[in-house]
């Protein structure tokens, strides 16, 4: 086991690392005791090392965990240590607080990298629609409403990718690139298509360019010590070329793209002619898009962003919270056994690579959006327990006894205890084709 000492820094909400503390641990452990009754200042430090071995097992300077990590391993250090009561009023503690933080930044768009208007603006929409937790949708289901609840999301999706679009049109005279960014399987190239079909109803002429064939060669990218690839970071891009390409486009010059191969994890140089026409936009969709050396050779006053996040306000039968990145973990489950010759089990334990880069390379540059567009669809979950929660049941007890799957064996509990009241759908069929989750189910009448 490592030592404790090597854990020296966390990632805040807002990106930046600190210096990690074990007293602010062991001071919070404290509280919840006090909250039940029984202040046990002994029982909260001896909890509090024990939480510190549990991080020093799975992480260290390079992979520093997330105040959000550190606060579900609390959770799991004291449900295993049979602290039920100060384990349950920690966790009310906690979303009390997250509840404290939003009521506070209604008013602003973006406080701490979290756009707290917005997701006041998506309950509220859930609630008014009845559908913001597990026994909700499963009264909608058996009620059997879930095609007017698919329809109903649909509208209010599409609705603000074209208000996006119309943002674009009243700023076209200077912008010549479109950038549709945000973490993984937020549902980017979807919005993509639905941005440039409400442009082309206006009569502007767009064309994407898919930055995913720029990938370096698999072999090229860092491995850990279970032998799994890192290409979740900017890196793993050949930013230089991207550059290149994007200053080449805006001369009018033909470039041709790389072509890369996911299942063999491979790509192949000088492929894809490309030109942009004369007042043609390009339109761009990737995880990095907002990280400033991604199209640094374009200026700003060229560039319109935009960032999207599964913003979903859904919770569960005891009334936390579902978050964001469990119900993209979720699609990308599905679309990496689909489409990427991965396993749900891989991708699960890859997921930390995921987080890391979203939390160091993507959300601290939220604020350099344009817009936001929520793409959580309320009725989605009952389609994706159908497809994975055999997968999901499975991995509950694989990693008890292995401290560097720590991250996979607490996300995997938390969302097995979402899905499991909820009921689940086999017919996809009210589904419409032209619906985000096509992306990462199948069956879109979109090409990918």
């Amino acid at each position: 086991m490592k030592s404790a000492d090597a854990i020296k820094s966390i990632v805040k909400r807002d990106g930046t690392l600190v210096r990690y503390r074990r007293a602010r641990v062991e001071t919070a452990i404290f509280k919840a005791t006090r909250a039940i009754g029984a202040p046990d200042r002994a029982m909260a430090r001896a909890m509090a090392v024990r939480v510190e071995e549990a991080l020093a097992s799975t992480y260290c300077d390079d992979t520093a965990p997330s105040v959000e990590d550190i606060q579900d391993v609390v959770e799991n250090v004291l449900m295993a240590n049979q602290h039920i009561d100060v384990a349950r009023d920690y966790i009310i503690y906690r979303h009390q607080r997250a509840m404290a933080r939003a009521a506070r930044a209604y008013a602003f768009e973006v406080t701490d990298n979290v756009p707290y208007k917005k997701i006041y603006e998506v309950l509220r929409w859930n609630r008014d629609h009845h559908c913001d937790s597990v026994a909700d949708l499963n009264r909608i289901i058996a009620r059997k409403e879930m095609p007017a609840l698919i329809q109903a999301t649909d509208r209010r999706y599409t609705a603000e990718a074209h208000a996006a679009a119309v943002r674009i049109l009243e700023r076209i005279a200077n912008i010549r690139i479109v950038i549709i960014a945000g973490p993984s399987s937020s549902g980017k190239t979807t919005t993509m298509i639905k941005v440039g079909e409400k442009l082309a109803a206006a009569g502007v002429h767009v064309k994407a360019m898919n930055i995913d064939h720029y990938f370096f060669n698999l072999e090229q990218h860092p491995r850990d010590e279970f032998g799994d690839y890192d290409y979740e970071t900017p890196q793993a891009l050949d930013l230089e070329l991207i550059n290149t390409h994007l200053a080449q486009l805006m001369e009018g010059q033909t470039v041709r793209t790389p072509d890369y191969d996911f299942k063999t994890g491979r790509r192949t140089l000088d492929v894809h002619p490309f030109t942009l026409d004369k007042g043609e936009l390009l339109l761009i969709d990737s995880l990095h898009g907002l990280y400033d050396n991604m199209s640094s050779s374009v200026a700003d006053e060229h560039k319109f962003k935009i960032y999207i996040e599964t913003l979903g306000q859904f919770s569960g039968e005891d009334g936390t919270f579902m978050r964001w990145a469990d119900n993209r973990l979720l699609r990308r489950m599905i679309r990496d056994k689909q489409f990427r010759n991965l396993q749900p089990m891989e991708t699960l334990t890859h997921w930390h690579y995921v987080r890391r880069s979203e939390l160091r390379n993507i959300i601290p540059f939220i604020k350099n959006a344009d817009c936001i567009i929520n793409s959580a669809l309320p009725y989605e979950l009952p389609f994706l327990k159908q497809r994975l929660f055999r997968y999901i049941s499975a991995s509950i007890s694989r990693f008890d006894d292995d401290p560097r799957r720590l991250d996979a064996h607490i996300r995997a509990n938390r969302v097995y205890d979402l899905l499991k009241p909820l009921r689940g759908i086999r017919d996809d069929s009210p589904v419409p084709g032209h619906s985000l989750l096509r992306e990462f189910i199948g069956g879109s009448t979109y090409g990918y």
